[in-house]
């Protein structure tokens, strides 16, 4: 995937500050991200997500040099997801507005590495129609349930599956900050 010059990305990291597990402190991870070539960079909660700006155009490239740069500095690997301010602008928007992260409902983003990136990616994430909602939207999966119904529902069950392996997930609320914060750089 191709990308016009300076841009402005967010690289969602997976598996980073879980449990006590592949501890990256963020201010440690931005001052990555600049000593690798990104400007205007900003993390937002501990979780691995860095919004940035960079003058390649190559996404898969951009992934990859990410990659190896936390690799180099943390010493173990950090699979890393990238979107763009309108990659992530695309996911929001089909969001529907009342799907929120509350103590009624949760809402999550799954964002997808390329090799899963496809509406069939939904029939691989056990879900259970009627009591949870799932939906692709291109690079992302959006699953929402009511809270009480968190314990019938199925796609938890997915843990651990080759499918859960190639995504990374923040919830609904989170995304719409990235996006605010996004935006907000690229003004």
């Amino acid at each position: 995937m191709r990308y016009d010059l300076a841009m402005v990305f967010v690289a969602l990291l997976r598996g980073i500050n879980v449990g006590g597990n592949n501890p990256v402190p963020m201010a440690r991870l931005g001052g990555v991200f600049i000593d690798t070539g990104f400007t205007d960079v900003k993390t937002y909660i501990n979780s691995g997500n860095v919004i940035f700006r960079a003058a390649e155009n190559d996404g898969v490239l951009l992934a990859r040099r990410i990659q190896d740069a936390i690799e180099t500095e943390f010493g173990f690997a950090v699979p890393v997801v990238l979107r763009s301010l309108d990659e992530i602008e695309a996911v929001v928007a089909a969001i529907p507005p009342s799907w929120v992260n509350d103590a009624q409902m949760r809402c999550d983003v799954m964002f997808l590495w390329a090799a899963i990136d496809s509406p069939g990616v939904v029939d691989k994430i056990p879900h259970k129609p009627g009591v949870e909602d799932l939906v692709y939207f291109p690079g992302a999966v959006v699953w929402r349930v009511d809270r009480d119904h968190v314990r019938q529902g199925a796609v938890p069950k997915m843990i651990g599956s080759d499918t859960y392996r190639q995504m990374t997930i923040r919830n609904v609320n989170t995304t719409r900050t990235l996006l605010t914060l996004m935006r907000a750089l690229d003004a």
